[in-house]
């Protein structure tokens, strides 16, 4: 069934990628109109997590940010269609970097690198930054259902020399490449939201008290590697600009979760200054009522 549903949908998927952009996003509309006015997915979900994280704003303050919300949603959708077939031209030039050199630096200076991002703005085509980078890159993720669709994605990414692991798979793979002496830039989107019981921190997000993931930290730490934070800033429909922040070069010298407090401190910055763009679908808040005693 996996092969047969592969079979049916890839061809779909394709001639959607070959559209030129006005097309696409014209497409993106369509998407949009289906998903948010007719059938309205998880919009529960988001004005949910909306009215959350911001009481103070009114209800039509809260439907502006929804519906800017699933325009890009859908954008983002099509983009990553868009990857099948788009050039490295193309991606160099909606794809963006501000200052690329902060990488180049640590390269200089022999430096493995954890990259920590949040669901914010665009990390489809993140990417591209193998063709400016010498580090070998790799993408925490989590394996697709499909076997032929899960291969796909790994083949996609690895046209610009970045290879997807699992978590479990994370701490081997690097470590192996530091033996080698190998030099690796690793990324993490790193506020997912991990299981209650098995939470080592929690702290607040966006006002909130939850679990927060903390594998990119303790990785850091053990593999000695530096922190830098990436944010991504929609410059207009289909263009993306990126800017790298260090958290630091030395993680040991932190205290625990410290470094994750400073990412969610940084990805909040984001979110203030354009909510719409942040990943809302997702139920980020949903342990909020089961903070153990010792981190209330």
């Amino acid at each position: 069934m996996q092969l047969i549903a592969y079979i049916l949908v890839y061809p779909i998927l394709w001639l959607i990628s070959i559209l030129p952009f006005k097309l696409l996003y014209g497409f993106s509309d369509v998407i949009y109109l289906f998903m948010y006015r007719i059938f309205g997915y998880r919009k529960s979900v988001v004005k949910e997590n909306l009215r959350l994280v911001f009481p103070d704003k009114s209800e039509k303050d809260i439907a502006e940010i929804t519906s800017q919300f699933y325009h890009h949603f859908c954008d983002m959708m099509v983009e990553a269609i868009k990857s099948l077939t788009i050039s490295e031209a193309q991606m160099k030039k909606r794809f963006k970097f501000t200052n690329v050199e902060l990488i180049n630096d640590l390269e200089e200076k022999q430096r493995s690198i954890v990259l920590m991002c949040g669901h914010y703005g665009s990390w489809e085509w993140i990417f591209i930054l193998q063709k400016y980078v010498k580090h070998k890159g790799y993408a925490v993720y989590k394996r697709l259902a499909n076997k032929h669709f899960d291969k796909l994605v790994k083949r996609i990414r690895a046209k610009y020399n970045s290879h997807l692991i699992t978590t479990k798979e994370t701490f081997g793979v690097l470590l192996n490449s530091k033996k080698k002496g190998e030099l690796t830039i690793n990324g993490f989107v790193s506020d997912q939201s991990p299981k209650a019981h098995k939470a080592f921190h929690w702290n607040e997000f966006m006002g909130i008290k939850v679990p927060m993931y903390t594998g990119a930290e303790i990785l850091a730490k053990k593999l000695d590697m530096a922190v830098v934070f990436f944010s991504v800033k929609r410059i207009k429909r289909g263009y993306y600009e990126t800017t790298f922040t260090t958290i630091t070069e030395h993680p040991k010298e932190y205290k625990d979760y410290e470094i994750t407090d400073i990412f969610f401190k940084l990805l909040e910055e984001q979110i203030l200054e354009a909510p719409q763009y942040y990943l809302w679908t997702h139920k980020r808040w949903k342990h909020r009522d089961k903070v153990p005693a010792e981190f209330r």
